[in-house]
């Protein structure tokens, strides 16, 4: 099995491509979604985020409130690289065990939906593939204006905070067009699963993971510890 990452922009349209990706059947791990699980209570990170900034970010049931968070780490960034180093690692864990039962199940590939692949770079060297989902700046900056009702500076605040698609298009292996038609984009969409489904990286995969055990029981072993873990 290999991996790719998927990534883009805020109001790019990854989110629609990681649809059309799984109404495929491509198999999909969301970051965001992984993000809410290790945050929820009674998790390591949890009680960390809490520690760090205090009672005041959470809501009446415990829960933490995600937008007065986002508020606090928008405008700053040492506190913005603080809540990163608490959260990515355990997401990286929580994915590699989603990772790992994929692999058990027999499937050639995982997408990693991932927002902000390219800006911590920690799991780049592990995908075969990267696809970034670009739109031009001023088609963004509409579509996140109309879907947050932002005034304009507000939305350019937002697209400014972020790493520019045009500099993560030049890191990509492929990527998807989504200035125009949804129509446009499923069509780029279909040709890149097809490139995915024929391409023979998975075997190359499986004959390095052989090869760097010495049995079938010492993978199964260090997938139960990463599992258990």
């Amino acid at each position: 099995m290999f991996l790719v990452g998927l990534t883009g922009g805020i109001s790019s349209g990854k989110s629609a491509v990681s649809t059309m990706l799984r109404e495929l059947g491509c198999p999909i791990i969301d970051a965001d979604v992984v993000a809410r699980k290790v945050v929820e209570q009674h998790t390591p990170a949890y009680s960390r985020i809490v520690y760090h900034f205090g009672p005041e970010i959470l809501l009446e049931n415990g829960e933490i409130d995600r937008q007065k968070l986002g508020q606090l780490i928008f405008a700053d960034e040492e506190k913005r690289k603080l809540l990163n180093s608490i959260t990515h690692p355990e997401i990286h864990k929580a994915m590699l065990k989603e990772i790992l039962l994929y692999f058990l199940r027999g499937y050639r590939y995982v997408v990693l939906d991932v927002p902000l692949l390219f800006e911590t770079r920690r799991l780049t060297k592990f995908l075969n593939h990267t696809v970034v989902v670009y739109c031009d700046p001023a088609t963004q900056l509409l579509r996140l204006m109309q879907r947050d009702g932002l005034t304009q500076e507000h939305a350019e605040q937002r697209v400014a905070a972020q790493m520019p698609l045009n500099e993560k298009r030049g890191l990509a292996n492929h990527v998807v067009e989504n200035s125009g038609s949804r129509e446009d984009t499923h069509r780029q969409v279909l040709r890149l699963h097809t490139r995915l489904e024929d391409s023979m990286d998975f075997l190359l995969v499986r004959v390095i993971a052989i090869a760097a055990t010495t049995s079938l029981g010492g993978i199964l072993l260090y997938a139960t510890k990463i599992l258990m873990s």
